[in-house]
């Protein structure tokens, strides 16, 4: 079989919808930068960590390196979603971003089960922990991580973006936590208060992890969208002039923040479908923010 090139099977014409399947234009340079810093300052802390023979710091520095592995998938993501439309992927690969998103939070799970179990552990059988190192270590930790959020805060359309942002949000509660450990170490002595904080702040990140995967997983099934309602959208279809009912209707999301639509309609008047169908496009734009659809007409009766 020949093939063929393929770029105007893509293209969209006047009337069609707006949006492309690809992201060219999206930066990678804050995913970059967030890298670059997590994983220069994660190799500090998983030395320090060992050597200070804190669970805090060393939950932090699994963290770290946790996120910088995330970042990096992240990026990759980005990149390849930057990748336009082709004869094998006619979609394109913006949903790369979502498939990276659950990636990093199946990660996530697994070192919060770490965490847990170590700290558990550490209950039962308290560890001497170098107090000082923890909270000289912990606070140059706690100034990266805030960079670093805030640099990926600032991306407020990408999943996969959100989903690294949790990775380091994460990163932060436990640079707090081993920064409060470290003091209380120092200055009280108490053992147990790394463990349980470690304990604390694994938990937090577990709630953030879960709506991640809730939200990726959802669209990787091609679920329908947040924003939309499903009988609401079936309802207003059916209330255009023309149309008799309406079957087989699927919404979803081509990649995150591009719904689409296909459905069957059937109608009173095959020779009023152009207005019909203008009538369609312009409710579903204007009522539900969908202009990605392919509505087959349908003989009443038939």
């Amino acid at each position: 079989m020949q093939n063929h090139d393929s770029t105007h099977l893509h293209a969209h014409l006047d009337g069609d919808a707006q949006h492309a399947h690809f992201n060219e234009h999206r930066s990678q340079a804050a995913l970059a930068a967030a890298l670059a810093l997590t994983l220069g300052f994660a190799v500090v802390e998983v030395v320090a960590g060992f050597m200070a023979n804190s669970l805090a710091l060393i939950s932090d520095a699994g963290h770290m390196v946790t996120d910088a592995a995330a970042l990096g998938l992240a990026l990759l993501a980005q990149l390849i979603a930057k990748r336009r439309p082709s004869a094998r992927y006619s979609f394109g690969f913006g949903r790369a971003e979502a498939l990276a998103a659950f990636v990093n939070g199946l990660a996530m799970l697994l070192v919060v089960g770490w965490i847990i179990f170590e700290a558990v552990q550490r209950f039962s059988a308290p560890v001497a922990v170098k107090g000082g190192t923890v909270l000289v270590v912990a606070a140059i930790g706690l100034a990266v991580n805030i960079l670093v959020a805030w640099s990926l805060s600032r991306d407020k359309e990408s999943m996969n973006t959100k989903a690294a942002l949790v990775h380091v949000l994460g990163d932060l509660l436990g640079s707090v936590a081993a920064l409060i450990a470290g003091s209380v170490i120092l200055w009280t002595g108490w053992m147990r208060i790394d463990p349980i904080l470690s304990l604390l702040v694994s938990l937090l990140i577990l709630k953030s992890t879960i709506g991640v995967l809730r939200e990726s997983f959802h669209h990787l099934m091609e679920g329908v969208p947040d924003s939309a309602d499903y009988a609401q959208i079936g309802a207003d279809l059916a209330k255009v002039s023309g149309v008799r009912s309406v079957h087989d209707l699927h919404v979803w999301e081509m990649s995150p923040g591009q719904p689409a639509l296909i459905g069957h309609l059937e109608i009173s008047d095959l020779q009023a479908w152009p207005q019909i169908l203008h009538s369609v496009k312009t409710m579903l734009l204007s009522k539900h923010g969908i202009d990605h659809i392919t509505i087959q007409a349908e003989p009443h009766g038939e």
